[in-house]
């Protein structure tokens, strides 16, 4: 019987091998197919590879014969035919160590090993956006363990890289420049257009990008990249996708996803949507009393009346909710030619900000009303790609046409005031990018190409009286018709004469035109002039060199220029930057320019640990920032009723920034591992010929994950922690908004120090079903992150279930 039974237990895998024999690979833990892996058997004799959705054919094979998988990107596997079969001929591989992060793009738009690479590059994967579970594109950042994120609102995330924020860094997705002629100085919140859930991996460039990204890419370029579609490259239709939802505490966040893929032979369409709704944000219990929330405004039988808050953990009010759209179409009609189109579309609701309704007058609140409109963003973009053999002038070409429209808005009305002001902007973007890449000779490469953008900012202002329901035109944000534009030129090459060497070096030529006429504000300003003119132009550079004198040891060496020309914002905004000030146009402005350097260290004792250091420092040169300022020799005027002291965007400044970053990465055994990351970072800028400290030099921060993980299961357990800021390290600009911090033994503004113990675990049941949970800020600390107008979320259980069709 016995017998009877294994024969039939064989003959049933040898009728399944007789009838299927194609594989499909996919990555552990996020179910993404694996192209390029090599499947061959002891003897190399018989041979195959992955196709783009991660199958190949086992005809070749014998029912017994032992089969190796092998990727330079992930563990090695040995199974035999039979066993494959067991498995439904779907095999599952482990990343290495270092991984998926290891081929980057972003750094010259075009594949190469991040082990070539002279700068410090921080990526995250799939596999990492799944297991962190992030609310928004903010958050993923945040885990990084690299940058610092600020927010003013629950509906906000304003990364900080080296002692950089804002417009001096660069956010791209899918390879198009998202920042547009108004991105400001202050803390911006487009990150969170960018759904998380909808990202395949995200690059980020730390230092300086100028040479391959233009202006603002002083202190680092973060680049998103969105899930492709997956083609069948066969006559049979190929579907698969994700559902997922989501729930957490603090802030009673439910969150609904799915994404679908239909391949073709030669055509792939992808659809991804996901909903997120917010409830007010809960702080913790454990830390200073001055960030809760005990009162609020409310507007009650016409009145504004001040009541109590019936719990000032809750943070009223900060709710919102948002919502991401995005279609992919991918043709393939040969071998070397693709196209790929995308149309990408986000708004939130309206959200209010936060950290203008905490700000006091005397004994009451200030504001009755303080909120965004919603926060649009509508991005279609055209990327067709050649790659050729025989040409001279290029290996691999890219084009990529893309527009972007951009809305916002702005109302605020003062407390127990019948006049609300309302601002409304819109911004159209064109651009245009020509990439190209040659291989030279096998130990040179070479890549160049071409850029141009053209902004047009529209923007309106009127006066609403709530009580008679009229309005009135009122001074616009921006001066309505503004235009920037850019073009530019760049080159990169790269020499590798051996295994050991590698020197990388780029130059890059940037013209910046912009133009913005002010006869509509002067209604209101009565500037000394109409109209603007910014013509100017920037060269910039890099060069880095990388050596490796054995499997242990990695120096990195890396000099670059970078710079910011100034944009509409710059050049023609007119705001109330805090209570008393306004901010006037400027028509005398020119280009910022960045010198800096970075040396790094890479530690790999046996793969077993390893470690990543490095240090840097920036000097930024006439500095655009806010200064005081006449006008019409007049330092203050009224504005929206108030008055206030002018100021204007100046070259008034320069800065020192430097730092220092190391990283660890221990393996302790097979299945449990050590990560650590901390950041340094310093920095003063010229005030009036006093040094004091910059404003987007965030604490000394880090974190330090225990991670186990066997078969279908994984622990994390994670510290996240914060140095202080005193009285005498915040920024001038800091101190002015003192209701947000704490008060030291003194009675003066500073930033407490924190840190936050938390535990996540994630299950797989198959290849269908991923659970995941999180228990963030386990012992509910009450902190507000520095620069933060909100407090952090306490105790925070985040449960998400995801289903894999």
């Amino acid at each position: 019987m016995k017998c009877n039974i294994i024969f039939s237990v064989v003959l049933f895998l040898l009728l399944q091998l007789s009838f299927s024999q194609t594989i499909t690979v996919l990555e552990k833990g996020v179910n993404e197919p694996i192209p390029g892996v090599a499947l061959y058997n002891l003897k190399k004799t018989k041979y195959v590879v992955t196709d783009s959705v991660g199958k190949a054919s086992l005809d070749k094979f014998n029912a017994r014969e032992i089969i190796f998988f092998q990727n330079l990107l992930y563990e090695k596997l040995q199974l035999r035919k039979f066993e494959i079969a067991e498995n439904n001929y779907t095999i599952y591989l482990t990343p290495k160590i270092e991984g998926l992060d290891q081929i980057v793009i972003s750094v010259s738009k075009f594949e190469q090993s991040k082990r070539d690479i002279p700068q410090s590059v921080v990526s995250l994967n799939a596999k990492d956006i799944v297991l962190t579970n992030p609310q928004t594109s903010a958050d993923l950042l945040d885990n990084s363990g690299n940058i610092f994120i600020q927010k003013s609102q629950m509906g906000g995330g304003s990364p900080m890289i080296r002692g950089f924020s804002t417009n001096r860094l660069l956010i791209t997705v899918d390879g198009v420049r998202m920042n547009n002629a108004i991105f400001r100085g202050g803390n911006l919140q487009n990150v969170i257009s960018i759904d998380p859930l909808s990202i395949q991996n995200v690059e980020v460039t730390l230092g300086a990008g100028s040479v391959v990204y233009g202006s603002d890419a002083i202190g680092g370029v973060m680049s998103f990249y969105t899930k492709k579609p997956q083609l069948s490259y066969k006559d049979e239709l190929l579907v698969n996708g994700n559902a997922l939802l989501r729930y957490s505490t603090a802030n009673r966040e439910k969150t609904g996803h799915f994404d679908l893929n239909l391949g073709y032979k030669k055509w792939g369409f992808l659809t991804n949507v996901s909903y997120t709704d917010f409830d007010d944000l809960r702080m913790g219990s454990h830390g200073p009393d001055a960030y809760l929330r005990p009162e609020y405004v409310i507007r009650q039988n016409g009145e504004d009346i001040i009541v109590p808050n019936d719990d000032p953990q809750v943070q009223k009010p900060t709710a919102y909710s948002q919502i991401n759209l995005m279609q992919k179409v991918h043709y393939e009609p040969s071998d070397n030619l693709k196209f790929d189109m995308g149309l990408y579309f986000t708004t939130t609701s309206d959200y209010p900000r936060y950290d203008r309704l905490l700000r006091p007058r005397g004994e009451t609140l200030r504001s009755a009303e303080w909120e965004y409109g919603p926060q649009q963003w509508l991005m279609t973009n055209l990327q067709v790609t050649k790659m050729s053999s025989s040409s001279n002038l290029y290996d691999k070409i890219q084009a990529t046409v893309a527009y972007q429209n951009f809305k916002e808005s702005r109302r605020d009305r003062d407390f127990q005031s019948p006049l609300r002001e309302v601002r409304e902007e819109n911004v159209d973007v064109m651009s245009f990018n020509l990439d190209l890449e040659k291989k030279l000779s096998p130990k040179t490469s070479f890549s160049y190409g071409l850029e141009y953008l053209y902004n047009t900012v529209g923007s309106e202002g009127q006066e609403e009286n709530i009580d008679t329901n009229t309005t009135a035109q009122n001074v616009t944000r921006y001066p309505n018709g503004a235009t920037w534009q850019s073009f530019a030129a760049y080159t990169s090459f790269k020499y590798k004469p051996h295994s050991k060497f590698v020197f990388q070096s780029g130059l890059r030529y940037n013209q910046v035109i912009a133009n913005a006429d002010f006869t509509e504000n002067n209604a209101f300003l009565n500037l000394p002039f109409n109209d603007t003119k910014v013509n100017t132009g920037a060269l910039t550079g890099t060069a880095g060199i990388i050596w490796s004198p054995s499997d242990m040891i990695q120096w990195k060496l890396n000099a670059s220029t970078a710079f910011r020309a100034p944009n509409i914002d710059d050049i023609g905004k007119v705001f109330d930057s805090e209570p008393g000030s306004v901010v006037v146009p400027n028509n005398d402005l020119k280009a910022e320019y960045a010198y800096g350097g970075e040396l790094g260290l890479r530690l790999n004792f046996d793969n077993k640990v390893m470690i990543d250091m490095a240090t840097y420092y920036t000097f930024l040169d006439n500095a655009l920032i806010r200064r005081d300022f006449e006008l019409n020799g007049d330092t203050e005027i009224i504005y929206d009723g108030e008055l206030s002291t002018v100021q204007a965007i100046q070259n008034a400044s320069k800065a020192w920034i430097y730092g220092f970053e190391v990283g660890l990465e221990a393996n302790l055994s097979k299945n449990l591992k050590l990560r650590s990351q901390y950041n340094v970072i310093g920095g003063t800028e010229d005030n009036d010929g006093v040094e004091v400290p910059v404003r987007h030099v965030a604490p000394y921060f880090g974190r330090t994950h225990l991670i186990w993980e066997k078969n279908n299961l994984l622990f994390d357990a994670f510290l996240v922690y914060n140095n202080e800021l005193s009285f005498n390290q915040l920024a001038p600009s800091e101190l002015s908004k003192d209701y947000l911090y704490a008060r030291d033994s003194n009675g003066n503004p500073y930033a407490p120090s924190w840190h936050t113990i938390n535990f996540r675990t994630q299950y797989y049941w198959g290849d269908k079903f991923t659970l995941t949970a999180s228990l963030e800020n386990i012992t509910d600390q009450r902190y507000r992150p520095y620069s933060s107008g909100i407090a952090a979320a306490g105790r925070n259980l985040i449960l998400s279930f995801k289903y894999a069709l």
